[in-house]
């Protein structure tokens, strides 16, 4: 056995018992982190303006705090951005993570000395979880690939601005460094395509043992190298045992990924953002990841069919039950508060607490009141491509409230790898699902409120072309499973058939 190897679990064994100390005591954990966060951010210009100095449990907090989002938060920020300290959390963040939103434009996210490190742990401890718990570190002795933005990073008034996975590409370890590829000049490339071949030229003659990204970009690197070399990824590099992956569900990409690789490759879901890393896989073989309660981000969930409600319930981390879609609200030591990410979350246990994400607040279909919502268009299409040997390579849902005639109905942009050899067959059985998965929606096509989904047939690198369109081809950018409105939809037509 290697020295790396060797060295990788023993601080795997360590991790774990680090992990362990707290996920078996959360609510204790919580309790302390939220004091912590009162207590560190009472002096700044947001914890004078809410009381933090009167704020003694979660109740207080309550009260003083209300829920928000970027747009909400947007004043202190904007005095973060133009140099001030002391506003959101004690001093000046050491980077601002650069996102895009629809309604904000460009979010500046801080990242603090305290938040910092969270993100690169809990990267380490998932790989960490993984190698204590199958008892193989052998991916440490090979090459790893990070599919990821830009390292380069550009000044805003003194504090350096970034995407977040080009700050972190800051952070790998000295001794992974000769590990790693892309290389950095590679890596900086910010053009996706160009990028994505560069980085082909650079792997496909190497020993990788550890790939990582966000499913659909990581499908278009099988793609490349499979064109270029004429062979199954697995067959490639035949060390490749570890995919990690997260920003999307990979249950809908797993058939077509595999299909590419040519075996089933050993994966690790992770639960990373700008704002926090939430939760890793902790467990080969559990259903969630495993919440992230000692990395100074203080949990509230908010029942997702009450969110809009006038003043809806925010429970603590005691409260929650399983199978309950809740939308994840976060306080952080990188000044966040009461801060909406927008997504929704389901428990899938609470001994110890693991989630599972279900889908983003926004992006569901409730045209006619039926609240689909991403996890349940995902597990239908997922089964009903099973039952029929279908594989997909991207997909998204909106609603056709006013067609040419007939009832409106649910209409799927799906771009097929194998496509259906029966399609009216197909969208029966889809349709069938999404009714097993949603009982509202069941009731109105049994109601003839709608008619039953239609499908459209997106050519090829249709959805890639879309994204490249709108500036968002690769790195952490995804495709929304499904909105409300149409506008991604009205985009697509011109790439179906």
């Amino acid at each position: 056995m290697s020295l790396r190897k060797i060295v990788a679990k023993q601080l795997a064994r360590r991790a774990r018992k680090r992990i362990n100390s707290w996920a078996e005591n959360p609510i204790k954990t919580q309790q302390r982190v939220f004091k912590q966060l009162i207590q560190k951010a009472k002096h700044t210009a947001f914890g004078k303006d809410h009381g933090f100095d009167q704020i003694q449990n979660h109740k207080d907090f309550i009260k003083r705090v209300p829920i928000t989002d970027y747009e909400g938060l947007r004043s202190y920020v904007d005095r973060v951005v133009v140099g001030e300290a002391d506003v959101l959390w004690p001093g000046k963040p050491l980077y601002f993570a650069k996102t895009s939103g629809t309604t904000s434009g460009t979010k500046y996210i801080p990242l603090t000395r305290e938040s910092m490190p969270t993100h690169i742990d809990a990267a380490k401890n998932a790989l960490f979880c993984h190698i204590d718990t199958i008892g193989d570190a052998s991916f440490v002795d090979g090459k790893m690939i990070f599919l990821q933005g830009s390292p380069i990073l550009e000044q805003k008034n003194g504090i350096s601005l970034g995407r977040l996975s080009g700050i972190v590409a800051h952070y790998v370890p000295k001794y992974l460094q000769k590990n790693r590829l892309p290389s950095w000049e590679t890596n900086c490339i910010e053009d996706w395509e160009t990028k994505i071949d560069a980085i082909v030229e650079e792997t496909h003659n190497e020993d990788m043992r550890l790939i990582s990204g966000i499913p659909p970009w990581v499908s278009m690197y099988y793609e490349k190298l499979a064109a270029k070399t004429g062979k199954k990824v697995g067959d490639l590099f035949p060390n490749f045992n570890l995919f990690v992956y997260g920003g999307v569900n990979f249950e809908p990409y797993r058939t077509k990924l595999e299909s590419l690789v040519g075996r089933r490759v050993p994966s690790v879901e992770l639960y990373p953002a700008s704002e926090g890393f939430f939760a890793f896989q902790d467990q080969p073989d559990s259903n969630g990841m495993l919440l992230q309660l000692d990395s100074g981000i203080f949990y509230e969930f908010i029942p997702a069919d009450q969110f809009f409600d006038e003043s809806p319930p925010r429970f603590g981390l005691s409260e929650v039950e399983v199978g309950v879609n809740y939308v994840i609200i976060i306080s952080t030591n990188a000044g966040l508060w009461g801060y909406n990410i927008g997504d929704t979350v389901m428990f899938t246990s609470t001994s110890p607490y693991r989630v599972l994400v279900s889908g983003r607040i926004k992006h569901f279909i409730s045209a006619f009141g039926e609240h689909v919502i991403g996890k349940e268009v995902e597990q239908a299409l997922l089964l009903a491509a099973e039952k029929t040997g279908v594989e997909i390579s991207e997909f998204t849902v909106a609603p056709q409230v006013n067609p040419e005639k007939g009832l409106p109905y649910h209409e799927w942009f799906i771009e097929f790898t194998t496509p259906p050899k029966d399609m009216a067959q197909f969208c029966s059985g889809l349709d069938q699902q999404l009714c097993a998965q949603n009982s509202y929606y069941q009731d109105l096509i049994e109601g003839k409120v709608l008619r039953p989904l239609e499908i459209r047939i997106v050519e090829k690198g249709g959805f890639s072309r879309y994204m490249k369109k709108i500036g968002k081809l690769g790195g952490q950018n995804k495709v929304p499973r499904l909105t409300n409105d149409r506008k991604i939809a009205d985009n697509l037509i011109a790439e179906c058939r």
